[in-house]
């Protein structure tokens, strides 16, 4: 019988490069979590994610993205009933960076970053879907969530080139059929098992 899940043992742990520049032009495959596992943002039938309200909520806020930050495209992306899969590809951040700082009047002499981290870009997203959840568990009876509504960490992978994102896109869009597979249907300890649910990192 798989161990009930305890937020207290099963936190995921920050695995940020340590010195890594997050902001810089690169492919980011993000992993991002509900917490305590609940599904909350539909359910999986015959294969395919069948998004309920609160999932294509869910979509829509990460379709924004692109809007919210300039130097951010966006690559394949799935809404699962309990986490989200996506890939962000960050361009010409460092270019961008080096106009504004040139025009930018610093009166204090104080050094600031202009381009935005995946770590704003999450906290962004994180944000915003949590703020309009919590307007549909009010306006529309959604099913409510103690504490917070996303785990406070995030799951992240640079990815190095183009055959590592082919196989991060098809492991996206395959992950609705591979539902049953995961034998938790969740993935702090699916990301270490290489099984056919794993993400193409952990093989």
């Amino acid at each position: 019988m798989p161990e009930k899940y305890n937020p207290n043992i099963h936190r995921r742990r920050s695995i940020r490069i340590p010195g890594y520049d997050y902001s810089q032009d690169g492919w980011y495959f993000v992993t991002i979590c509900i917490q305590n596992r609940k599904y909350m943002f539909g359910e999986i039938m015959k294969d395919q994610m069948w998004s309920n309200s609160a999932g294509l909520m869910v979509e829509k806020w990460w379709r924004k993205v692109t809007n919210k930050f300039s130097p951010v495209q966006i690559d394949e992306y799935v809404v699962m009933p309990n986490h989200f899969y996506g890939i962000i590809n960050i361009v010409g951040a460092g270019q961008r960076a080096h106009l504004l700082a040139d025009n930018i009047n610093n009166k204090l002499g104080q050094s600031h970053r202009i381009a935005p981290t995946l770590g704003d870009i999450v906290n962004w997203f994180k944000t915003m879907t949590t703020n309009e959840y919590i307007h549909g568990v009010k306006q529309n009876d959604w099913p409510s969530f103690p504490g917070r509504l996303w785990q406070r960490n995030y799951y992240e992978h640079i990815i190095r080139d183009k055959d590592e994102l082919n196989r991060f896109c098809h492991y996206i869009t395959d992950n609705p059929a591979n539902w049953q597979t995961d034998e938790e249907n969740g993935l702090d300890r699916i990301l270490c098992r290489g099984g056919p649910a794993c993400p193409p990192s952990c093989r």
